[in-house]
Order: structure tokens, then C-alpha cells, then sequence
């Protein structure tokens, strides 16, 4: 199931672009074209509410914020962000690999630079202004920045089926909590789904702005819808050999005991634990859920308490149906 369309923003939805120059910035900002027919302003107002939702809350706050830092430091550079020049860009991306794109700011990561400058990307071609990527003031600085400064990815430790069953020994079946943990653990696994899409689903479909996804529980298991960058994917969760570790009645338990009808199905837990909110989950709580519980678990036992820590992240779910798959000894506990 995929959806997919061109993106028809118009510039008075963008950030503000931080310049001091108020209406002199506007003007430059804002390509003029002639008005839409009358009977194509509803049709147009529509498609903008729908590429609006299709790029992720967080997104849209971060290439803000990042969009902002650039046309910051322009200003104390005495140049315009807009247009765009490619020898400034580079200029900037060079300055954020140093630590000296302002007073008492650190370098910057190589993934940290390569989101400001899709922001700043991003950003010029909604305002008709394209950044050329490829021009070799931004391509070759770039380059060069990785390879100096990027560092080798960490391997994550993969989750097999029996640490599943020993990290889910852990949690209290009695608190809320512990349920909702029990639940995200599980669907996590089978499904081998990102954090992201483990805390962006919802009860159904079409019930937030920044939902994911949404679940479909049927008589043989889970269906799950999710969104991503090239459309719509669906993942089927099928029950478990037992109750005990099936992510379908792990799910229905917790929507249950959180008396959940609508909205983010994987909520905040407050009040001592006896609270469900009705805020959405960060997905970093999963990165912490699978940490501690592989702790406490005694995961990976040989290595030290901080040496298994750094092994172990949201990732590690995902991981860990794959690394199943391959193990001809290994029995999925889905």
C-alpha cells in the first residue's frame, strides 16, 4: 500500500528564515504565480493538510531549528541565506565540523551536518530557490568531512528469542507499566520494528497528526500499518505458541488494563503507575527499555555492566528477528 505526492507547500507555511531583513527576506522568499481557479482552492488547501502530516512532527522541528542555526549564522557572516550560495553552504558545514559556527558550540557529528544541510535543501526548493548538493564547494567539503571526521558505526547486540523470554521475566505483569513494556518488547520483536514505529502507532486508522502507523487486531494476529519515506508497508504479527509470549495478547492486555479506545496506542505511564496520559511515548524509551531490561536480565553476562550497556539499544529488537531467522537453532518465540 503505498501513497505517494508531490509536495505543494507554499512558503508562508516555512519556517521563518531568522534574516534581519523582516519584508525585504519575505519578498525574496516568496515566488510569484498566478492564483488558483476558485474551484481548485479547496482541492489545494487538502493536499497541503496531507503533505503537512506526511513528514513527521520531529522532522518539521528539526529542519526548523536547523534552518534557523543557518540563517543565524549567515547574519553574523553578513550574507543572506537566500538564495543559497554553494560556497557559503560549504563555509557553514566546514564551521560546524570545527566547533566554530558559534561561541561555546562543540563540532557537530557527521550525521548532525548531514541533517542541516538536508534542512537547508529542504528549505530552498519549497521556496523555489533549489540548493545544488553537488556543487563542488558543499559535495567535496562534505566528502572530506566524513572522512575525517565520521567514526565507525557501533555494532548493536541482536536480541534472541531466549533473551526476549528472560528480559520479559523482568517486568511486573502487575503495573501498567510493566504491561505496556511487556507489550512494546514483543510487538517490537516479531514485527523487527524500529522505536520509531513502535511508538508511533495508534489504535486506528487516521486518529493523530503525528501517528506512524496504526494496528488491526484480527483472529490470527496483529496487521500493522506503517508510513515511510517511500509509502505505506504492512507487517503481519501472527500469535504466539503461548499467552505468555504472544505480542498479540500482550497488546490486548495492555490496551485492556489502560482502558485505551483512541489515539497513540504506547502511552506515558504517570501517577506512581497507576496513571495512563495521554501523551505519545518518546521512542528513546525504547532504546532505555531494552537496555535495562537486558541488564537486569544478565544479558551478555560475560562483559561488564558498561561494556553491555553500549551493546544494547532499540536496534537491538530489530536485530534480534533477523539474527533469529538465520539461527537454525534458535526458536522465535512469535
Amino acid at each position: 500500500m503505498r501513497r505517494t505526492m508531490e509536495n505543494p507547500s507554499s512558503p508562508e507555511n516555512l519556517p521563518d528564515t531568522g534574516s534581519a531583513g523582516g519584508d525585504t527576506d519575505r519578498q525574496l522568499t516568496t515566488p510569484h504565480s498566478p492564483p488558483l481557479p476558485a474551484h481548485f482552492e479547496d482541492r489545494a488547501d487538502r493536499a497541503g493538510t496531507y503533505v503537512e502530516a506526511a513528514r513527521s512532527a520531529n522532522t518539521r522541528r528539526a529542519y526548523a531549528a536547523d534552518w534557523k542555526h543557518f540563517s543565524a549564522w549567515c547574519r553574523r557572516q553578513n550574507v543572506s541565506p537566500l538564495p543559497a550560495d554553494p560556497q557559503v553552504v560549504g563555509l557553514y558545514i566546514t564551521a560546524l565540523a570545527s566547533g566554530t559556527a558559534e561561541r561555546g558550540m562543540k563540532a557537530n557529528s557527521v550525521s548532525t551536518i548531514e541533517r542541516r544541510l538536508s534542512a537547508i535543501g529542504w528549505n530552498c526548493a519549497q521556496r523555489g530557490m533549489p540548493l545544488d548538493r553537488k556543487d563542488r564547494h558543499i559535495a567535496t567539503v562534505l566528502a572530506s568531512i566524513r572522512n575525517t571526521h565520521a567514526a565507525p558505526p557501533r555494532q548493536k547486540e541482536a536480541i534472541l528469542p531466549e533473551d526476549l523470554i528472560a528480559m520479559l521475566e523482568t517486568l511486573d505483569r502487575g503495573s501498567l507499566r510493566g504491561l505496556r513494556d511487556r507489550a512494546m518488547l514483543l510487538i517490537g520483536f516479531a514485527g523487527s520494528l524500529r522505536r520509531s514505529e513502535i511508538t508511533g502507532l495508534d489504535l486506528g486508522r487516521d486518529q493523530t497528526e503525528d501517528g506512524r502507523g496504526w494496528i488491526e487486531i484480527l483472529d490470527k494476529g496483529l496487521l500493522v500499518s506503517l508510513r515511510g519515506k517511500t509509502g505505506w508497508r504492512e507487517v503481519e504479527v501472527g500469535r504466539g505458541s503461548s499467552d505468555t509470549i504472544c505480542p498479540v495478547v500482550a497488546v490486548e492486555t495492555w490496551i485492556r488494563f489502560a482502558k485505551l479506545a483512541k489515539g497513540p496506542l504506547f502511552r506515558r505511564v504517570t501517577g506512581k503507575g497507576k496513571v495512563v496520559g495521554p501523551d505519545r511515548l518518546n521512542d528513546k524509551e525504547v532504546a532505555r527499555l531494552v537496555k535495562s531490561a537486558a541488564l537486569a536480565a544478565g544479558v551478555r553476562g560475560d562483559l561488564s555492566e558498561n561494556e553491555r550497556a553500549e551493546k544494547f539499544s532499540g536496534h537491538s529488537l530489530r536485530a534480534g528477528l533477523a539474527a533469529a531467522s538465520r539461527s537454525s537453532s534458535g526458536s522465535t518465540p512469535t
